[in-house]
Formats: C-alpha cells, structure tokens, sequence
C-alpha cells in the first residue's frame, strides 16, 4: 500500500445480500444469515489490519418498508450478533455503539444493545458502530437538536461532535459493495471529504481479500480535502 496509508474510519454499506440468494434460487433470509456471518470476519480483518473504526450499515430507517418476514429475520440476526460480539470482542477492548435511532426496535433488542454498550464502554483499542435503524438526514437533525437543546449555535464542528459516530471522528473511506453507486443516505454529513470505494462484489462474497483491495486504493488516493497540491 502507497506510504503505508490505513484509513483510520471506515464506513461500510454491506449490499447484495438479498441478491445473492437469490441468484442461489434461496429466500433473501437465506442471503441476510450468510452475510450476518462474514460481519465478524470482516470486523476482525479490519482492526487486526490497522484500522481503528468501522460503521457498519445494517439497517437503515428505510428498510422498515421491506417485507415483515425479511424485516423479522434481519432484527433476528442483529441480535444474535450483538450478542455474539459481546463473547468475541469483549476482552478484546473493543467497543461497541449502536449509530442510529433505538425508537421502534424491540425492546428486547434494546436491552441487549444498551447491556453490551455498557460493557463495553471503557475499551479504547477500537470502536464498532453499528448504524441500525439509522439514516444520514435524520441524524444530522438529531445532531442540531441537540445543540439547540444545549442552547449552542448550530456551528459545522458542533454538528460533528454530536452526530452518532461523534466517538470515532469522520470517515476516511466509505465502501460500498453489491454494484450500486449511490451513499444511500449513509453518513451523508461526516462523509462530506471521505474517499469513496465501490465494488460489483456482494457482501457475502466480500472477503478479506477484497477489504484488502479497497484499502490499497485507498493508499493511492491524494487526499486535498479541497485545497491545491
């Protein structure tokens, strides 16, 4: 990798799961359990690779609209791998956030949520955003209400220091899997100057190998953030 370059945030959109099964001839449930199953490997990759952050998109505000039984299943899998990541990751000083709005999930998933964020909440070596029920519009106006509820002026920096991955500063290369070129309102404020990497692979398919080919793009990228070189 060009100057030995890891980005310190990387924000994910994991796409392609419903496709992928089915181009198996399987149900999309089939596609959501398989991918759910290569979170933790890419996770692991990533930290064990340099770099601090991940903001994983897993379900955003708009899914809801999806049908009830894929609806079902994907809060199922969320879950079972928050729960899973809170034997796998916890003595590995790992921290876990929940980036979105927890209104609307179960309260059963919250209570999970909120059991592993706080046991979590002393680790320094990385932090695991999980961006469930969230979307990037709505977080920047929760992120201005809360200035106002502050009595604060609305100020570029105090927006970013309440937005829900405040804890782990802005991204420095969003990934986009599945083929599709669009954010899809993922990170839409803090993703402002981030590098952006797309690939036709489906998430289930994107294995550490292909994490590793978007971060040696990224280490050939010039970063001006708006200036001249």
């Amino acid at each position: 990798m060009e100057n030995g370059r890891i980005p310190r945030h990387v924000g994910i959109i994991m796409d392609g799961n419903g496709r992928w099964a089915t181009a198996r001839g399987k149900e999309r449930s089939y596609g959501h359990r398989f991918g759910s199953e290569n979170v933790s490997r890419i996770v692991e990759h990533a930290f064990n690779s340099g770099v601090y952050a991940l903001t994983l998109y897993a379900f955003s505000s708009e899914n809801w609209a999806r049908p009830q039984k894929e609806v079902d299943e994907l809060m199922k899998l969320l879950k079972t791998y928050i729960r899973k990541f809170a034997k796998k990751f916890q003595k590995s000083g790992v921290r876990l956030c929940v980036a979105g709005d927890k209104q609307g999930l179960s309260d059963e998933l919250i209570q999970e949520i909120n059991k592993v964020e706080e046991q979590t909440s002393s680790h320094g070596e990385h932090v695991l955003n999980i961006a469930l029920n969230y979307g990037g519009r709505q977080e920047i106006v929760y992120a201005v209400n809360k200035l106002l509820e502050q009595g604060k002026n609305v100020t570029v920096d105090g927006i970013l220091s309440n937005l829900y991955t405040a804890n782990c500063g802005e991204p420095d290369l969003i990934v986009r899997t599945g083929g599709e070129l669009r954010l899809s309102n993922f990170l839409l404020y803090q993703g402002a100057y981030s590098e952006l990497y797309f690939t036709d692979v489906l998430w289930p398919d994107f294995d550490e190998n292909e994490f590793d080919k978007a971060l040696e793009e990224f280490g050939k990228r010039k970063r001006r953030f708006g200036k001249v070189q």
